[in-house]
């Protein structure tokens, strides 16, 4: 199917209140901005340098996630114009976001990204971790940063039961801290599993191959 094809066929399949991130990393501009013309403004890249490259050349209302692993050092590369930031997964990662805003005099949207999968190679925070974190920032530790929800991703598998039970743990999480705070963005799910991440809560999913195509990693 063409990309609009394949656009209008995951719009139709998600539920009214869940969000589409267009994960457009790899992808070039102007396959985005084929994408942005049917109506999609949110969009999500992992590396901050293909990043930094693309947003002059599209349009302004594109409200950019970042939803890869974001080193410190880059951050002020983003700070000017990012929308949120996904892949929070440390309270160092925090700090240097919120000392960024401030330059702008912005507030930069951020999710906590908790590591939910049994798989030893994904970044996020552990629950216990994530807890205090959270409180901190209700408490007013971080004026320049808005705790808007948490993200996560659950292990690579087949077995359907596995990533429930992932996703419930997050949206167990996601439930708690809102007692505390109420909370917005319930990020899971990715092109092989956003349907299992919406009959688990997820309000926003990021979509990538499923709209774009499956990338070409040999170019």
């Amino acid at each position: 199917m063409s990309i609009q094809e394949n656009y209008n066929d995951i719009k139709r399949r998600l539920p009214e209140n869940v969000e589409l991130v267009a994960v457009s990393k790899t992808h070039p501009t102007s396959t985005i901005q084929e994408v942005y013309d049917l109506g999609q403004k949110v969009f999500g890249e992992n590396k901050v340098q293909e990043l930094v490259e693309k947003y002059p050349l599209l349009p302004k209302d594109i409200q950019w996630h970042i939803i890869g692993h974001l080193q410190t050092n880059k951050v002020k590369y983003i700070a000017e114009f990012v929308d949120t930031i996904q892949s929070v997964d440390s309270e160092k990662l925090l700090k240097e976001i919120n000392k960024e805003a401030g330059k702008y005099n912005r507030t930069i949207k951020v999710l906590l990204q908790v590591k939910i999968a049994e798989e030893d190679t994904k970044f996020g925070l552990e629950i216990e971790e994530a807890k205090p974190l959270f409180e901190k920032f209700v408490n007013g530790e971080f004026e320049n940063i808005a705790i808007t929800g948490l993200m996560g991703m659950a292990t690579f598998t087949e077995d359907e039961n596995q990533i429930k039970k992932e996703f419930s743990v997050l949206k167990n999480l996601f439930d708690e801290l809102s007692q505390i705070k109420k909370l917005e963005t319930l990020s899971m799910g990715m092109s092989d599993d956003f349907p299992i991440a919406i009959e688990c809560g997820a309000n926003s999913v990021r979509v990538g191959s499923a709209i774009f195509g499956r990338r070409d990693y040999s170019k």
